[in-house]
Order: structure tokens, then C-alpha cells, then sequence
């Protein structure tokens, strides 16, 4: 299996010069050969590749930059034309390449070769062909049969530097369970970040502060001079606000993540499109802000890496309709309760969907339904409507939560 790990560097002031430069070279090449695809169709990645020796005669820079890191630009150029065409294939509106500015081109890559890390006097190093040997900030150990096969050099705009190293292990995820002991589906939203079948609601996280800090932060920049020396030592202010508010979320979303993906065999959630959610009119930078896509691709990565079945269902109608009958209400979202007319079923609005999102994911791998449903259907005879004493007995978490209380 494939990981990466991500890693702060330290270089000196000097190293800083040498690393800013390779990245500036490496964008001068993405535009030559950017410029060479434009003139004529009759190109690939691995024909402009093999022209880099020659080139080297006459630019005499690249002499000072890896061969596999030179592979690597043109390669990067190429994968952009792939996903460029392929989007265009798919339906989507595209332009055309576009030349990378100096703030737009941040990194280059080392494949196969041309790196090493190495312990020196008791401190972690990363060796770099051309460029020497830059301290690292080893904050977690790396797998010890894992083999590092790329490492990617990356300036944040804060002016942060960091390394990502692509390693491959050999060992095969572990298979999935066969019996089904501990499920769960989880309901994602804004007020609630998640609520799942256990009952586990988890509020979303607070990034107020962090908000604050950077519309501080937003408002300096734009009383600076546009391009003086003032107006760029702000900007770096505000990428490093960027940058904690980043931070904070990830931080929240790999928790999360690894515990579902930890504690149980099989996790179901709605196959949401986060991006056509927030390019709905209303309340689109809470939805922007949740990252509800960056929490199911790393669930479902960390679900892979676990053993654990990760279900994604179709997420049309999974709060409007019961748990209990399958009868589908319209509800505003201000109503946080679900109160079924036909069955009588009461549950929270959150608990309900995510019931219904497991039910799905349960039918999705063949396993069919939960043990337990939380009431039972069927009408008793001259009835139009189920008791709500028949609904608490059957075992609904919040109405028996309710039914203790009152005794």
C-alpha cells in the first residue's frame, strides 16, 4: 500500500536560496515544454523527456538539477494535459494550459533516486542530490518495512518548507471481516459534524478564533501598498492564518476519521457531492468549511488500510424518510426531530438518517438489515398510526433516554 508522510524541513538561509532556485528552474522548464506542446500535437511524456540531455548543452542551469527531477516536471505537464482532457471528456467546460507564474509552481519531486535520509550526530537529514543534506523535523517514525519511492519538496506560502515522502509497503491491507459484529452509519452535517447509529453525535469544531485572526490579518493586507515590502511580509501573515485554520480542521478530520475507521468493521455514509452542496445558494462557507469531502476520502482510505468496509450510499431521501415504515416526511431543516405521521416513530432528525444511511450499506455489501430495527412496522388492526409507548418499547435510544427521565 502506498502512504505519504509529510515532514518539516529546516534548511539554512543558503539552502533556502538553493531550494527556491531549483523550484524556479523546474517552472522555467514546465513553461519551455508547455510552449513546445502548443506548437504541435505530435508530443508525449516520454519523447520531450528524452530531449532533456540535449537541452542541458545549451541551458546550462539544468546541470544543477537531478535528471529524475527534470523527468518529473515534464511528467507533471503531462498528467495536467491527461486530467485537462479527461475532464473535457466528462462534460466540463475547460481552457487550455496556462504558463506557471512564480507564485503558482511551489515544488519539485525526486523519484527512485537522487535522495536518502540519513541520522547524523543523533538528527534525522534528508540528502538531496545537488543540494546537500537539510534537517529534518522527524515527528512520527516511519513504517519500518516501508520503502520510500518518491520525495516531494514542497514551499507553503507561509515560506514554510516541507518534505513529502511517498513510501510503499509491502504487507497487503488486512481482509475484511466476513461477519458483520459492530456497524455504523454516519450522518454528516453543519451544527452536528457527525451523528452515527451508537447514538455519538460530534459537534463541529470551533475555528472561530482562527476565523477572527485571519479577517484581522485580511484587513492589514488591504491597507498595504499593493507590492511593497509591507504588503508582502502581510501576505505571508495571512497565508500563515490560512494555515492554522488548515491545520486545525485536518487535525480534527484525521481524528475522526481513524477512530471509525479503528473501531469498527463496517462504516456507511452518503456518497455526498460536497462540491454541488456548496455551490448551493445559502449558507455555502459553513458547508465549504465542514470539508465534508476531505472526511470520506480519508475515511475511506483509512477504512482500506484497516480492514474495515467502507460503504457510500445514495444519499437522496435518507432524512426525510422513517426508520421505522420507510414513509418519507418533508421536514425544514430547522426541525432537529424526526416525528413520523404514519407510524408514529419519534427520533432524532440526525439518528434517523444515519439509521437509514446503514440500512443502505448493509443492503450495498449483501448483509441486508441491522439486528434490531428501531420499531416495528406494522400497523396493529384498526389502527392508522403506531402508539408511542409501542415505539419506545421497541428501542429507540432518545425515546427511551425520555422514558427513564420521566419515570
Amino acid at each position: 500500500m502506498n502512504y505519504n508522510y509529510r515532514y518539516r524541513l529546516n534548511p539554512t538561509d543558503a539552502l533556502k536560496e538553493r531550494l527556491a532556485w531549483t523550484v524556479d528552474t523546474c517552472r522555467q522548464v514546465y513553461n519551455h515544454f508547455l510552449h513546445r506542446l502548443n506548437r504541435g500535437d505530435d508530443t508525449s511524456a516520454y519523447s520531450e523527456q528524452k530531449r532533456l540531455p540535449d537541452l542541458k548543452d545549451w541551458w546550462t542551469d539544468l546541470k544543477d538539477v537531478h535528471s529524475k527531477v527534470l523527468q518529473k516536471v515534464v511528467q507533471r505537464l503531462y498528467d495536467n494535459l491527461s486530467t485537462l482532457r479527461g475532464r473535457k471528456d466528462n462534460g466540463y467546460r475547460v481552457g487550455t494550459l496556462n504558463w506557471k507564474g512564480p507564485d503558482e509552481y511551489r515544488s519539485f519531486t525526486y523519484s527512485q533516486s537522487g535522495f536518502e535520509l540519513k541520522n547524523t550526530s543523533g538528527r534525522t537529514r534528508l540528502w538531496l542530490s545537488k543540494l546537500g543534506e537539510i534537517p529534518l523535523t522527524l515527528h512520527r517514525d516511519l513504517p519500518d518495512d516501508a520503502d520510500v519511492k518518491t520525495v516531494t519538496v514542497k514551499q507553503e506560502p507561509t515560506g514554510d518548507w516541507y518534505a513529502i515522502l511517498g513510501v510503499e509497503t509491502p504487507d497487503d491491507p488486512p481482509e475484511k471481516p466476513d461477519e458483520l459484529t459492530d456497524v455504523v452509519g454516519i450522518d454528516v452535517g453543519v451544527l452536528k459534524y457527525a451523528h452515527d447509529t451508537d447514538g455519538t453525535a460530534v459537534e463541529s469544531p470551533d475555528l472561530g478564533d482562527e476565523r477572527e485572526r485571519l479577517k484581522r490579518a485580511q484587513r492589514n493586507l488591504s491597507r498595504k501598498e499593493h507590492g511593497s515590502n509591507n504588503y508582502r511580509d502581510q501576505q505571508r501573515t495571512v497565508a500563515r492564518r490560512h494555515a492554522d485554520l488548515k491545520r486545525k480542521r485536518r487535525d480534527f478530520l484525521h481524528k475522526l476519521s481513524a477512530y471509525y475507521a479503528r473501531e469498527y468493521d463496517l462504516v456507511a455514509v452518503e456518497n455526498l457531492d460536497a462540491k454541488g452542496l456548496i455551490e448551493l445558494p445559502g449558507n455555502s462557507r459553513n458547508r465549504a468549511g465542514a470539508a465534508w469531502g476531505t472526511f470520506l476520502r480519508m475515511l475511506e482510505y483509512k477504512c482500506k488500510r484497516d480492514g474495515t468496509h467502507f460503504v457510500a450510499v445514495e444519499p437522496a431521501g435518507t432524512t426525510k424518510e422513517c426508520a421505522a415504515c420507510g414513509v418519507e416526511t418533508d421536514k425544514p431543516l430547522w426541525v432537529r426531530e424526526h416525528s413520523c405521521p404514519a407510524c408514529g416513530f419519534t427520533a432524532d432528525r440526525d439518528w434517523n438518517a444515519a439509521y437509514n444511511i446503514l440500512v443502505r450499506g448493509l443492503k450495498q455489501v449483501g448483509t441486508g438489515c441491522p439486528e434490531s430495527t428501531p420499531a416495528e412496522t406494522a400497523l396493529p388492526t384498526g389502527t392508522t398510526s403506531v402508539p408511542a409507548k409501542r415505539v419506545v418499547e421497541t428501542g429507540s435510544p432518545t425515546l427511551n433516554e425520555r422514558a427513564k427521565a420521566s419515570e
